[in-house]
């Protein structure tokens, strides 16, 4: 072998020898770069990031950025904590501010309906100042409701409930208003439970039947029932009513929509946004499949397990 190729093979080994050690240091660079940032993650995540000393390296530049990140983040928490009490205090006294004199109006309508010698307008207009008066009651309550919901002020404390209770809870509830259009309610419910929050899914669920009642003509039929899968439990209220248009599917859920087509019936939009709510506080969601002038169902699904 002469010199000339004994200088090639060592340059050779000299260079393969240079490029392994340049990758064996990069791997464990990297390494030690995802343990830092890993470590930086884990901190911000547990609540006790803290900036380390300042170089000139990158990390530490990620660093200080980070930690500005956490700052503003934890500002803004605190903020929206405050701006939270402040609606909870608005809230409790818009409703307390506004019980009082809506419960006046109401007694004394009812003791200007009760005097004799009430002629027959007169006795119309009180009756329509007690009508208007539990509109207004019922749309306050709703406000509030909706603003504690949204607010996160009400919380809901989903436990493993008999779902046949609830329903016939609830076509207990409505008995009075079928009766009154001579439409047929139907239950069929085996002993299914889930997991649900009893007083917020008893709205929600009566709300739906209220609807359907509302917009079923006189003389139609409303089935409720449920059946029971591995994760969840699905409650089915269907009816022969007015029926959703394909495009209102998803508007129908929005607060304070109301379709050109029930413009003749009473209501202010806001009993499917609010049964919503409540289901989808507790995990839940509600979907909706309908056809035009031939009827709605609703679906409610709640988790079988916590």
């Amino acid at each position: 072998m002469d010199k000339l190729t004994m200088v090639v093979l060592i340059g050779s080994i000299v260079c393969m020898l240079f490029s392994v050690s340049l990758v064996v240091w990069y791997r464990l660079s990297m390494r030690r770069t995802i343990r830092r940032l890993t470590q930086m993650v884990d901190c911000a995540i547990e609540g006790n990031f803290k900036e380390s000393k300042y170089d000139e390296s990158a990390i530490s530049a990620l660093e200080t950025k980070l930690s500005r990140y956490i700052g503003q983040f934890q500002t803004r928490e605190r903020n929206l904590a405050t701006e939270k009490n402040r609606l909870k205090s608005l809230v409790s006294d818009i409703s307390h501010q506004t019980k009082t004199p809506l419960s006046n109006i109401l007694l004394y309508s009812q003791l200007l309906k009760e005097q004799p010698h009430l002629s027959n307008d007169c006795a119309e207009m009180v009756d329509q100042i007690a009508l208007q008066s539990e509109k207004l009651q019922f749309l306050i309550h709703a406000l509030v409701k909706t603003s504690r919901l949204e607010a996160g002020i009400i919380s809901v404390s989903p436990k493993k409930e008999s779902i046949a209770d609830l329903l016939v809870s609830v076509c207990e509830d409505v008995k009075q208003q079928v009766e009154a259009k001579k439409i047929q309610i139907q239950l069929s419910c085996d002993c299914l439970e889930a997991v649900f929050d009893r007083k917020w899914t008893t709205e929600a669920i009566h709300n739906i039947v209220d609807n359907a009642i509302k917009y079923t003509p006189i003389g139609g039929s409303i089935s409720v029932s449920a059946v029971s899968y591995e994760l969840f439990c699905r409650i089915d209220i269907n009816d022969t009513g007015i029926g959703i248009a394909e495009y209102e599917s998803n508007e129908i859920f929005q607060r304070f929509y109301r379709s050109s087509a029930v413009g003749a019936y009473e209501g202010v939009g806001i009993g499917l946004y609010l049964a919503r709510e409540m289901i989808m506080a507790q995990g839940g969601y509600i979907k909706v499949n309908s056809t035009l002038h031939q009827g709605s169902a609703f679906s409610v699904f709640l988790p079988s397990t916590k």
